[in-house]
């Protein structure tokens, strides 16, 4: 009788301390899922809706004309020594000094050198000099026909070169043909391009884009729109810091910015990068971007 008691008792306080362990290891891990699920909101990059130009672009490509230009041919023998140029003369300055007179400069400008020349067509070695006026740079585009009703005098114009790929010149459309040529289906026009800097050297390739239909819209950058399907969405943050998966009507893209046509006011606080860390109606920590 009492070996079965004892049996018992043993028993009891075997599955009590089994009991105990399950029960603490139950609320240990109850206590530490609590305390990480507790984890703060990510912290995400955030922008406000604003307004931008934007316009539709013409894109072409021309050769800068300087604004004046003027070439003298000069004879070897006329010279008093070896030729020297300055690399930029004003008006009325003496340009180069001859035995026959010197030659004084009809304009400002940059003074060029193509070197000594065998002619046919002269009988003594002659030296060609070029006098560049290129505080303005014009250059003459062929626009598509299609595209005749678009363009007019005044619209801006930006130009890129290869030597300045990160630059882009600022000039306007300066004259627009009257008529379509008929070999070529284009509209001939005129661009001018200030170039105070004297950076655009005449002869050189233009890439040209003539602006129209220039307006004012709401803009997002390109790298906070998420694209399902044919339908585009941003996440719009309310004022808790919960993201708002919204969709939105787009328009064009210009310099890293997205057109919204419907679905975004001004003032609006939207997700601009880190799409990938947004939850649809999760919470976030906002850092003005």
């Amino acid at each position: 009788m009492k070996r079965s008691t004892k049996t018992i008792s043993i028993i009891l306080v075997f599955f009590i301390i089994i009991a105990v362990v399950i029960i603490g290891r139950t609320m240990i891990g109850n206590h530490f899922k609590k305390k990480f699920s507790k984890r703060p909101p990510p912290g995400i990059i955030v922008t406000k809706v604003v307004k931008k130009e934007f316009s539709e672009k013409i894109e072409t490509f021309g050769t800068a004309i300087s604004k004046k230009s003027k070439t003298f041919k000069i004879k070897k023998d006329d010279l008093f020594e070896d030729l020297k140029l300055k690399n930029f003369v004003k008006k009325g300055e003496i340009l180069i000094e001859l035995k026959s007179g010197n030659i004084v400069a009809p304009f400002s400008g940059v003074l060029g050198y193509t070197g000594l020349t065998e002619d046919i067509l002269v009988s003594d070695n002659i030296v060609i000099i070029t006098l560049d006026d290129n505080s303005t740079i014009y250059s003459d585009i062929k626009i598509p026909e299609n595209y005749s009703a678009s363009i007019k005098k005044g619209l801006p114009v930006e130009v890129r070169i290869t030597s300045y790929k990160n630059k882009i010149f600022q000039g306007k459309v300066d004259f627009v043909s009257s008529r379509i040529n008929a070999d070529t289906r284009s509209l001939l026009s005129r661009i001018k391009v200030e170039n105070k800097d004297l950076e655009l050297i005449s002869g050189s390739l233009l890439e040209v884009g003539v602006k129209f239909d220039l307006r004012n819209s709401l803009s997002v950058p390109d790298t906070s729109i998420m694209i399902e399907g044919d339908k585009s969405y941003v996440y719009k943050i309310d004022d808790q810091s919960i993201a708002n998966k919204t969709e939105v009507k787009t328009g064009i893209r210009n310099n890293k910015n997205i057109e919204i046509i419907s679905g975004l006011t001004v003032g609006d606080i939207i997700v601009a990068e880190g799409l990938k860390k947004v939850r649809p109606r999760g919470k976030i920590k906002p850092i003005n971007k």
